[in-house]
């Protein structure tokens, strides 16, 4: 080995922040294989990397023995001590066997290993810069795709993203900019992997959360979504100051910024209604845009029964129930909605109710 090689560590060290002191022992540690490997032989082997100039010597470990049965591996006390006057009895004796062509083995298994690190450091600093971004917003170039996933450039590394998680009937072709949600990071045998989303509620999520300045800056917050990708989509929002209108906020101003996002999310429709702690209003508000009569709320059943008018009841179930299952996602309460005529007749004109569930009732959870 050369000082140049050990000056490479130390730029290795400066620039890619690779440690030279973890590099050497791995090294040494190669060495020890390599020597055993290419001399066939058994005994116990040190070797040692002067950490100035580069200098490799092997030395060959023996105990000192009264009696030596395997010259490979013990020495007599009369020998060891004309190598160190002051070994004792159960001592180790070092003694150099470094071969003559030892260096160009060293410098091949040196330069493998030094790859090899180069590599690990390369995909640790991957992982840990992506594991950061875990449940946030990535953007990348589709480059291929097989029968289970779509891959995706982001710079340094390729994602996964499963079909399964695209949303219906979304296509994109080679070389096409796609936005994904990172929904784990593992740090495999093979590297970082990177799994992606466009149908999590996650990715709606901070799509408002970047699309919005009330959101990120805190005056706005989300308190829950409800998804169902390429369909429908209902998001509650809060507002901590009184002055200002969260629905409004994420909206903006002639619908430009909820515009952006349903543009990302390829047309999916996005309700956005005022988050209450009062359960009975924020039953009402999350079966928006159908106009409610009344809610009445069964606490132990965490159960909401709601009244509404009579040709508002199908846009209150919605299309195959989605409206009414989207509200109770994102409630986190079952809705049993009735019309005005069906209530009448079920609980009476003045719809005293005694706490009981209807057995007839369509819930929704």
């Amino acid at each position: 080995m050369s000082t140049d090689f050990i000056e490479a560590l130390n730029e290795l060290e400066r620039e890619r922040g690779i440690s030279k002191e973890v590099l050497f022992e791995a090294i040494e540690a190669a060495l020890i294989s390599s020597y055993k490997r290419n001399f066939n032989t058994a005994q116990n082997v040190r070797v040692d990397m002067n950490r100035n100039t580069g200098v490799i010597k092997v030395y060959a470990r023996k105990l000192v023995a009264e009696e030596v049965l395997d010259e490979r591996t013990e020495i007599s006390l009369e020998n060891a001590r004309e190598i160190n006057p002051h070994l004792q009895i159960d001592d180790i004796a070092e003694i150099e066997v470094t071969p003559r062509d030892f260096g160009r083995i060293a410098a091949q298994t040196a330069k493998q290993v030094v790859t090899q690190r180069i590599r690990e450091a390369e995909r640790g600093l991957i992982y840990n810069a992506f594991v950061d971004k875990t449940e946030d917003i990535v953007t990348g170039t589709v480059q291929r795709m097989d029968t289970r996933n779509l891959y995706v450039d982001l710079g340094k590394i390729e994602a996964a993203l499963p079909l399964t998680e695209l949303m219906p009937g979304e296509k994109f072709a080679h070389n096409e900019r796609i936005k994904g949600y990172i929904t784990k990071v593992e740090n495999t045998t093979k590297g970082p992997q990177i799994i992606l989303s466009r149908t999590h509620p996650g990715l709606l999520k901070r799509l408002f959360e970047l699309e919005v300045p009330e959101i990120f800056d805190g005056v706005v917050e989300i308190k829950s979504v409800a998804r169902e990708a390429g369909f429908r989509s209902k998001i509650a929002v809060y507002s901590r100051n009184p002055e200002v209108d969260p629905v409004g906020s994420c909206v903006g101003p002639k619908g430009v910024r909820v515009q952006t996002i349903v543009g990302e999310l390829r047309g999916e429709k996005i309700d956005i209604v005022n988050y209450s702690d009062s359960v009975a209003e924020y039953v009402a508000n999350a079966l928006s845009p159908s106009k409610v009569l009344e809610v009445e709320v069964f606490e132990a059943e965490k159960m909401a029964r709601v009244i509404v008018p009579d040709y508002q009841l199908s846009l209150a179930i919605g299309i195959k129930g989605q409206n009414a299952r989207l509200a109770a996602k994102l409630t986190g309460w079952k809705i049993d909605i009735k019309s005005e005529t069906q209530a009448e007749e079920e609980f009476g004109r003045e719809r005293t109710y005694d706490g009981e569930l209807p057995q007839d009732s369509v819930s929704f959870d």
